[in-house]
This record gives C-alpha cells, structure tokens and sequence, in this order.
C-alpha cells in the first residue's frame, strides 16, 4: 500500500472529514474512512501544479530585461568564481574553501544566468562547475564535499539540488536525474540515525522541489515516503503560523531560526508544496495567512517585510536581508505555479521591480545585506537599529555584514526572467508576469513563438506577438494584475474590455500564422497608509520614493579582495531627505504628476530613471538623521510653517538612497 509512513497523516484527514460530515462519529466508520482517504491519496500521488513552468532555456529575455541580466552577467554574478574564495577555491569544485551552502548557491542563480543569457563563457564554467560535483559523488550517492562526519547539515545538500534540475533542463545531461535520485536516496538512510538540525531543518521543505521532481520522472513511493520523514523531522511552519506569536519586533540581539528573515522568505511556499501530498485544504490556506501576518505586522511598502537579521517591526528605518528578497521571489514563483493564483503574481512583480534592484548598485558591482525602505544614510554605523546584524550592513560592497548574500544574490533577475510564461493544465500557455522576452515551445506538437514587447513596468502597454507553424487551438492565459482595473484586451481592431483585475484572463481560439494582441493595463496613483500614518505611493506595479542627491565615498580600500571594481561604499545624502508631503489621498491624481523619460541601458539607478513624479512637500526640521538612519517617523498627519517645495519622486528600484514612506501635512 502506498505511503506507508502516512498513516498518521490519513488519520487526521480521516479524523476531520468525519467531523465535517455532521453528527456523531461512529465507532465502526473510522477504518473505512481511513481506507477510502487513503485510496484517494494514492490515485492522486501528487496535487498537479496549476502551471508547469517551462524548461529553462525556453524563455529569452528581450529588451530592459536583458539589458539587466547583461549587467548582473558583467557585475558580481559572474565574476566571483575568478576571484572570491568561497567560490573561487569552493570545496564543492575541488578546492579547500567552503564546503557548503555558498557555492550552491552561486549557481542556483548564476546556472539559469548562463543559459538565458546563452553566454558561451559563463555556460563553459557552469559546465566545468557541473562536472565537478557530478563526479565527485560517492558511491553512497552522498553528493556533499568533506567527510561524513554526522554533523553536516544537510541544508548544502538540499540547495545543490535545485541547480543540478536547472542544468538538466537546460542541457539533458542524462547524468542528473541519476545522481538526484541516488542523492536522496543517501538523504533518506542518512536522516534516520541523523535527524534534521539547524537550517535543514527549518528549511526542509526545500528538498520537496528534487523530491517531487524525481517521483513526477519515477512515480517510485519511496521518494513521497521520504517527504513525510523530513516533513515529520523538520519545522512545522503550518503549525507555527496557526498560532504565530512573532508579532512584535525583535529585541536586540535576540536571534531565532523561527523568526529569522530568509527562513520565512523560504517558508511562505511550504504549505502550497506540502498540500500537493497531504492534500488538506487548510495547508494550502495557510500560505495567504502566512503573508498576511508578516504583511500587518512587519510589511513594507515594497512587498517586503523587515528582518535584519530577524523580523523587525513596521518601521521603515529597519533593514531587509538582500537573501529574503531573493527567496521570497522564488517562493512566489513557486505559489503561482502550484495554485495558478493571480495574486501570486501581482507581489512577485512588485518585488521584483522594486526592493530587488533597490538592493544592489545601479551596476551590480556591489550589493547591500540590508535595505531600508527610509534609507537616507548607507554608511558603517555602530549601534543602528538592527536585531542583530553589524555596523556595515547596509554600505554596498561585496560582502557588507557576512557573505551569504554575495553567494545568493544571483538567482533574483534569472529566476524571475525563466518564470515569465508557464504552461497551463489545460495545455494552454499562462503569462505569470510582464517584461520583455521571447517564448519557445510547442503545443499538441506544434512550435509555437511568443514575443512580448514592452517597456512594462514602466510603461502602460505590453504587445504579444503569437507565431505557429501551422494551425493549432490553445488557450492563452493573461494575468491582470489587481491594480489593473478597466484593463483592455485588443486583437487586430478588436477591442474588449471587462478584463477583471486580480484574475488569469483566458483567451481561449484558434491560433494561425501571427497574431498580434495588445494589453493596456492604465495605472493610476494609489496610496497606502503605513507605519506612524505615514504614506506609501504605488502607480502600477512601483512603488515611488524621494530621489535624493547622492555622494559615493570609496571605504575598506585596503580590505583583501576590495579593489575596484568589486569596491565597498558608503552613500551620503547631498540634498535633504526629511519632507513631510503635502497631499490628499482624495486628490491624489491631481496632487501628484508623472513624467516618462526613456528608458536607456541601466534604468535602475538615479539618472536612468524611466518615470518620475512630481509632489509638493515641506521640510520637516524635527526629523533628524539618527546614528545614520532616518529618525522616529513624525505620526501623522504633522504641521509643518516651511515653504511648499516641489519634490521628484522616482521608482524605488532606482534609488540608492531614499525616502519611501512619507509623513503627510495636517
């Protein structure tokens, strides 16, 4: 019988829907009901995904898109391994450095990177990378570097694995499947006299992305009854967060695995992934729970929430782990996946196109290990506002505060890029997300192309190229985001309207020749009340802050490994940043004026800005600069007697420095 380590898991399920049913529960109904759960399960196996994202390779970015992978492919991304020692001299490749989450996690971002970018150069090395770990596994399929001595956590195994899958797919390297498959095979005897501990263990779900991978390959049981060992060993997340007690900010130096940034990040995907195999409903509901406690108690005008290191409250002087964006964008991609949710995609893009260009320089030669929503001072401070991380956690260089983030900080735009289009249950093709790219593949063996041209998200309209071979039916699915509202839909000279926002819009025909559709998704200025009263304003899928003048001051020069361009910096504000803004949320449409400028080789930074606003403010002298940070943020509304001054605002993913949620007049 299948899952025979679930009978604990069938119990309960037998157990609930006894209850549901109404009535008293009878003494001889419980084997039946177990009996009949249990069937139920083994037909199903695995809760299908709602999209099968597309092999990697099959996306190409285009336009700005490309333009940014370009740069992250020209910045650190793809220069570590020549010069930094974690990845450089990584024991995973041969070397005596580390030996285990860093060099995983290089390639986690850097492997899609080569291969979208189709970058000969950066494609060998990952080659050469790839071959190294493959061959150097053992021959109880353990696939970590350095002896077994029982205290590896297994957390470097289970990261190394999402690389491996991503290599696959883009190369068919018939050795992968081979070496996952014998890889947790060694996981599940390993686990056994050795339990999940540290990070594996608040992070063991991450392993379900090889796990499922290889059953949906094999259909072997052994693969799913090793999910319920590591679910059983590893931190309940659903649990946890059913009676979540993380709802004020952390004290000072009080650091947790529960409570800490990334993990969370990670954790938000972990009931979508567990529901495809519990099969409960309520572990799929709890993901929606789960975001809206770190939304309403530590949520930031980004989509973000605070955690430097661990949760940090609703003040926008707290700091972001550069790792949670990177993970959070990847547990969005792996939501809108499993439940095809519209919503999913409306917070990935907004992520994505602001706190994760926001937290790197516009050249993406350096990097932050903390962002500030309100960060008006990037400088080496003692004694800042942080839980727990050092006094140069938001300068930008190469590894401010501790090097995981210089390790991680390459999967963000690649992922994003991959995850664009997926392939729908019904055989059609979904648009999970907008941004320039071209789509190859084939539907009911039919090649098919799809070329999306936009300047979204800085620009309204997003055109859509459908080229097939011959003639073929297939649904499209569209995402309009929950923004959109009087979204248009136009084919050739036809126009249609009533695109309800927050849903997939299907367009269901049959497709000859080329077809060209047009989306026109109009954005208007919207504002958000936030921390102290204080305002946040979005217009599309942006979020817009103070543009600041900006002095770059050169630090660590004499620190190994700082010579340019791979440099560490403080930034300092040359114009005042303390402006309370003088608006009605009634008039917003009036109060505040936006101006399109073109959108050149590096649109993410200050001078490349592609859209800019105007809003009137006053300075407010009573709010000072604090040990580097901005100060206590006035409540508002706030009186002001200075001159009205006329204030530019820009995208948030295209400031260093910033003011983003604002204090608005009496």
């Amino acid at each position: 019988m299948r899952y025979a380590l679930i009978t604990g898991l069938v119990l309960g399920l037998a157990l609930s829907l006894g209850g549901c049913a109404g009535g008293e529960r009878k003494s001889g109904r419980e084997e039946t009901i177990m009996s009949t759960e249990s069937e139920r399960i083994g037909e199903r196996s695995l809760r299908p995904l709602a999209m099968q994202p597309l092999p990697l390779g099959s996306i190409r970015p285009a336009g700005w898109l490309k333009g940014q992978l370009r740069l992250q492919a020209d910045g650190l991304s793809g220069h570590l391994d020549q010069f930094w020692p974690d990845i450089k001299d990584s024991a995973w490749f041969g070397g005596d450095a580390d030996a285990w989450e860093r060099a995983p996690y290089w390639l986690d971002g850097v492997v899609p990177l080569a291969f979208l970018l189709n970058d000969a150069d950066l494609k060998a090395r990952v080659m050469e990378y790839m071959d190294a770990i493959l061959k150097a596994q053992d021959e109880s399929g353990r696939i970590s570097p350095g002896e077994d001595t029982g205290r590896y956590d297994l957390w470097g195994v289970f990261l190394v694995l999402k690389p491996l899958i991503q290599y696959h797919e883009a190369t068919g390297d018939k050795r992968v499947p081979e070496a996952v498959e014998r890889c947790l095979r060694w996981v599940e005897g390993h686990i056994d006299a050795r339990p999940l501990f540290n990070w594996g263990k608040y992070r063991w779900f991450e392993s379900l992305i090889a796990i499922y991978w290889m059953y949906e390959q094999t259909g072997e049981d052994w693969l799913l009854d090793l999910a319920v060992k590591l679910h059983a060993q590893g931190f309940n997340w659903i649990d946890f967060f059913r009676r979540w007690p993380l709802k004020q900010p952390t004290p000072k130096g009080k650091w947790t695995y529960m409570g800490h940034v990334v993990n969370n990040a990670m954790a938000v995907k972990a009931p979508a992934l567990w529901w495809r195999l519990s099969a409960e409903d309520r572990d799929r509901a709890m993901v929606k729970e789960m975001i809206r406690l770190q939304d309403q108690y530590h949520g930031q005008v980004t989509g973000m929430f605070t955690g430097d290191e661990c949760f940090a409250g609703l003040n926008p002087s707290q700091g972001t782990e550069l790792c949670a964006v990177m993970e959070y964008l990847y547990s969005l991609e792996i939501l809108l996946s499993v439940t095809g949710e519209a919503e999913f995609g409306d917070r990935l893009e907004k992520i994505a196109f602001n706190a994760l260009p926001a937290t790197f320089s516009p050249d993406m030669w350096s990097h932050q290990y903390d962002q500030q929503v309100n960060q008006v001072e990037c400088s080496i401070k003692e004694d800042r506002l942080w839980t727990t991380n050092g006094p140069d956690s938001n300068i930008y260089g190469l590894e401010p505060n501790f090097g995981c983030c210089t390790a991680n900080l390459s999967q963000g735009w690649p992922k994003f890029a991959a995850h664009l289009w997926m392939r729908s249950a019904d055989d059609g093709l979904a648009a999970a997300a907008y941004a320039p790219c071209v789509i190859r593949t084939a539907v009911a063996g039919v090649p098919v192309e799809i070329e999306v041209e936009t300047d979204y998200p800085f620009r309204e309209n997003i055109s859509i190229h459908v080229r097939v071979e011959e003639p073929v039916r297939f649904p499209l699915h569209l995402r309009i985001p929950g923004w959109a509202f009087e979204a248009t839909l136009t084919q050739g000279d036809e126009l249609q309207g009533n695109l309800a926002a927050g849903t997939f819009f299907r367009l269901d025909r049959q497709w000859s020749g080329e077809t060209r559709l047009t989306l026109r998704f109009p954005m208007r200025v919207r504002s958000s009340r936030r921390f102290h009263n204080a305002i946040g304003l979005e217009r599309g899928p942006l979020v817009y802050a103070l543009k600041l003048g900006e002095e770059w001051k050169r630090v660590n020069a004499d620190m190994p490994l700082r010579e340019l361009p791979h440099g560490d910096w403080e930034v300092y504000a040359t114009t005042p940043w303390n402006y309370a803004l003088d608006l009605s949320e009634e008039t917003l449409d009036r109060d505040v004026e936006f101006f399109e400028h073109t959108v050149g080789n590096m649109p993410f930074s200050p001078d490349g800005a592609p859209v800019s606003a105007r809003v009137k403010g006053v300075l407010l002298e009573s709010w000072k600069l604090v040990n580097g940070s901005a100060g206590e943020l006035p409540m508002s509304p706030v009186s002001a007697d200075g001159p009205i001054k006329v204030l530019t605002l820009i995208p948030y993913g295209c400031t260093n420095i910033r003011v983003a949620e604002f204090p608005t007049l009496r």
